[in-house]
């Protein structure tokens, strides 16, 4: 019998410990999904953040290193410079991107470095108990918002990639989600082509992906995603926010660059 889904080779048999529903670990197995596709886990390295996505090197067998929260583009810039060769990404929340990290994100795209940054937008503080976080919509009730986010309170969701558009420095921005098998094919498609950009020298890139947590939304898993589809991508629309290579392929170009340095053994490890 033919086999039509299968573990990426990528990804590890670690049990997650993200809770029902959250986007955290879709989001882990598509970005493992392009990087078998494009061959490269040899010379991968990513750099995970502090947020619910600190234990992300639980779950991808590649490099991956920690940052200081909101240092992630900082440390990845450092890695790339010195290992120009490796494909170096970021993964990061909208708290360590959107709150202590802003100025690290805004540079490092400024500066056009040639990394690619996943950012997850669930808006909220997850690990640290669902606090507001930059990107809360108005009228959300979070821990440290019990009277919901107001304008002229807390001020306004925070439109990370619309502030980035204007820097030359970043030649592909997009904001993608995973609440239904269409958006996970393009969130896949738009992961595929920032690594692409990235093994084609062409800069900084970065995808924006909405993700449900049901947890401090206070819903279902089936609720945060109609959640996403009714009110959060009114606010945060989906589609490419700025693309100054409409010719950059979205799909794999396996094998086009041949693997040259790597950091460690690309041997199995074991898990416990």
């Amino acid at each position: 019998m033919k086999k039509m889904f299968e573990k990426p080779r990528s990804m590890t048999c670690a049990r997650t410990h993200y809770c029902s529903g959250c986007g955290h670990g879709l989001i882990h197995r598509i970005i493992c999904e392009v990087i078998d596709e494009l061959d490269i886990a040899g010379r991968v390295v990513a750099v995970a953040p502090v947020g619910c996505a600190v234990l992300a090197y639980d779950y991808w067998d590649f490099d991956t290193t920690e940052a200081a929260h909101g240092r992630t583009p900082a440390v990845a810039t450092g890695i790339k410079r010195v290992l120009p060769d490796n494909v170096v990404f970021t993964y990061q929340g909208d708290g360590d991107l959107a709150a202590i990290g802003t100025a690290e994100i805004i540079h490092a795209a400024n500066r056009g470095e040639n990394i690619s940054v996943i950012f997850v937008n669930n808006g909220v503080y997850g690990m640290t108990g669902g606090q507001m976080a930059p990107t809360t919509l108005l009228g959300q009730t979070t821990a440290t918002s019990q009277f919901t986010r107001r304008a002229d309170k807390e001020g306004f969701p925070i439109k990370i990639l619309e502030m980035m558009k204007v820097l030359p420095g970043a030649v592909y921005l997009e904001r993608t989600s995973v609440h239904s098998p269409k958006e996970v094919a393009k969130t896949k498609s738009a992961i595929m082509k920032s690594f692409n950009t990235q093994l084609g020298k062409k800069g900084f890139s970065m995808v924006e992906i909405i993700s449900p947590c049901p947890t401090y939304w206070g819903m279902t898993p089936l609720e945060s995603m109609e959640r996403i589809e009714k009110e959060v991508i009114k606010v945060y629309p989906l589609g490419s926010v700025k693309d100054t290579l409409p010719q950059m392929s979205s799909s794999r170009t396996r094998g086009s660059i041949k693997p040259r340095n790597t950091i460690c053994d690309r041997s199995p490890r074991s898990r416990g």
